[in-house]
């Protein structure tokens, strides 16, 4: 199954939330994440939905999604280039030699400590789906404790020029 993820404007009012998911589990699509949060332009919120299955099934949502009239706008990043990024805590057993390996792990991923205490170490990772999955592998040999993870928030990039 394909990963695709979906950017939606839609009108910041209430319902709107239900009426989008309802689309998805009307169809038997699970929204494997979602982020939504306010943009710029007053009363207009960023949905950020990521979902796995068949481009068929997914082209059908998003027409389906073009008719729900809060929705303003609807992009499937899979088309076009696109800058992702998710957002991780993680925290691991972290007692003794341990400790330094973890460290190193967190320096080649441009991670950050943001807790320590005599046992445990509190990590901060941001990055793409791909990444949090290779720190994830990484650090489950530690002991991962408890993770916590965001959604995708995704953005078209910016048309490079040329010469």
């Amino acid at each position: 199954m394909q990963r695709h993820v979906l950017s939606v404007l839609v009108d910041n009012e209430p319902g709107v939330l239900s009426r989008v998911a309802g689309l998805f589990s009307g169809r038997g699509f699970n929204i494997h994440s979602l982020n939504v949060a306010p943009t710029l332009e007053e009363g207009v919120s960023h949905m950020t939905i990521t979902t796995f299955g068949e481009g068929a099934i997914l082209e059908q949502i998003m027409k389906q999604l073009h008719k729900i009239v809060s929705v303003i706008k609807v992009m499937d990043f899979s088309d076009c280039q696109a800058v992702e990024r998710e957002m991780m805590i993680v925290k691991v057993q972290a007692e003794g030699p341990m400790r330094g390996e973890i460290l190193r792990t967190v320096e080649i991923f441009r991670c950050k400590v943001i807790d320590v205490s005599h046992n445990e170490m509190t990590i901060e990772a941001t990055g793409n789906h791909e990444k949090l999955e290779a720190i994830t592998s990484l650090l489950q040999r530690f002991g991962i404790k408890e993770l916590a993870q965001t959604g995708s928030v995704a953005m078209r990039r910016s048309k490079k020029q040329t010469d």
